[in-house]
């Protein structure tokens, strides 16, 4: 190989090298993920008649405030259950009823993104899924978000960002805990 083509080569590795890091920019916003699962001493059928009912989620969630519940036609066509929820901070979210599985006792809900959410969060997403818990007469049950920060980007602000996002789940899904579990020992 000769001096010139030695040359060509190194500069197209260099090219090549050099151009990574914008292909690497131009990637969107990392996904994250929050999971709770936690035991419940209630039956699952009482724990799933409680969770399933879509919205009834103000008579269990602590921060619930308010929740209109409406039928709504989706970016597809359908119509789903959708339900607006206020929180104690005036946060407020609307989510979609995705899927509601009664043999598995699970469902499957998602934020709608725009005006009516202003939760720190963009694209999220919930599976909520109750089991028999590890003694008779408890329940294990599991939440699991994932979602993207409000910003939607790489380099969002303070307040939009991943570390908000995550804040805001977390903050959600504890007080979920707390509710749940409270509504549903209360009466044991």
């Amino acid at each position: 190989m000769d001096l010139r083509e030695y040359m060509k080569r190194i500069l197209s590795i260099l090219a090549v090298v050099c151009l990574m890091p914008l292909s690497v920019s131009a990637h969107g916003p990392s996904g994250q993920k929050v999971e709770k699962k936690f035991d419940v001493n209630a039956d699952p059928a009482k724990v799933w008649a409680l969770v399933k009912d879509f919205g009834a989620i103000g008579k269990w969630h602590p921060d619930v405030t308010n929740v209109k519940l409406e039928d709504r036609k989706d970016e597809e066509g359908k119509t789903l259950p959708h339900r607006l929820v206020t929180l104690k901070n005036g946060t407020t979210f609307l989510e979609k009823l995705r899927e509601v599985n009664d043999a598995d006792m699970k469902m499957d809900y998602k934020m709608v993104d725009g005006k009516d959410s202003t939760i720190a969060v963009s694209n999220y997403r919930t599976v909520l899924q109750v089991k028999s818990g590890p003694i008779a007469g408890q329940s294990t049950v599991t939440l699991t978000a994932r979602f993207y920060n409000k910003a939607n980007t790489m380099e969002a602000p303070a307040g939009a960002d991943n570390p908000a996002a995550n804040k805001a789940i977390n903050e959600l899904y504890d007080a979920a805990v707390v509710g749940l579990i409270k509504t549903l020992e209360a009466g044991n």
